[in-house]
């Protein structure tokens, strides 16, 4: 599957993965986790990736 990201990414975290959007989904899938640009601006700051603070983030600015 071909995959180049084409859009802005918002995550604030300095990684290597930043604006690869393939490559951050995959890595954070591996642990577990949620990518950054799926929380709000507020909840993305708080650098927790899990898919808990996805759901309360959601709930709390969704």
């Amino acid at each position: 599957m071909a995959c180049e990201s084409t859009v802005k990414c918002t995550c604030s975290y300095p990684c290597p993965r930043r604006g690869k959007c393939c490559e951050c989904v995959a890595y954070h899938r591996r642990n577990g986790e949620v990518p950054g640009c799926f929380f709000s601006a507020a909840g993305e700051k708080t650098y927790d990736r899990s898919i808990e603070n996805l759901y309360r983030d959601y709930k709390k600015n969704g």
